[in-house]
């Protein structure tokens, strides 16, 4: 049994998600795409061709970049959706076996019934370590609640 306190459970619906490296995500992506397309329009000497290649190329970085802001995990009274980068997974409550967000890790791991273990982006300490840190507890106690999670380290 840990020592850490348990947290209150949160009020489902609840989505976790890395907000504020999203928000530097997303930001960034536009202000690229805005300043790449400028540059083209700005540039007499760029034929249309080459212009579109710079608004393409703004735009492909604005979509890779929105990609990877898009994991979250929502979990409701019926268990938990998985929202990676280019995946989503539905899970029932009884099939997470243990929520993992160890010192080093990129992101929370879940441990399923099934034997596998699935990363769950949405849960990051990436540049807010203490939201992710409460997220995890808190989709602990939910698991521990609503299935048949066991404590994490």
């Amino acid at each position: 049994m840990s020592d850490t306190p348990v947290p209150a459970l949160p009020a489902l619906p609840v989505t976790f998600r890395p907000q504020r490296t999203r928000v530097v995500m997303l930001t960034l992506g536009t202000v690229v795409f805005v300043v790449i397309t400028a540059v083209s329009l700005m540039l007499e000497r760029l034929s249309p061709a080459e212009r579109v290649s710079f608004v393409f190329t703004g735009a492909l970085f604005l979509g890779i970049l929105s990609l990877l802001s898009r994991p979250k995990v929502v979990a409701d009274d019926e268990g938990v959706t998985v929202v990676n980068i280019t995946r989503s997974r539905r899970l029932a409550w009884a099939e997470i076996l243990k929520v993992n967000l160890r010192p080093g890790d990129a992101w929370v791991f879940l441990d399923l019934s099934d034997g596998t273990s699935l990363p769950a982006l949405g849960i990051q300490p990436g540049i807010a370590k203490e939201q992710a840190i409460r997220d995890a507890r808190a989709l602990r106690a939910l698991a521990d609640a609503r299935g048949t999670c066991t404590d994490a380290d």
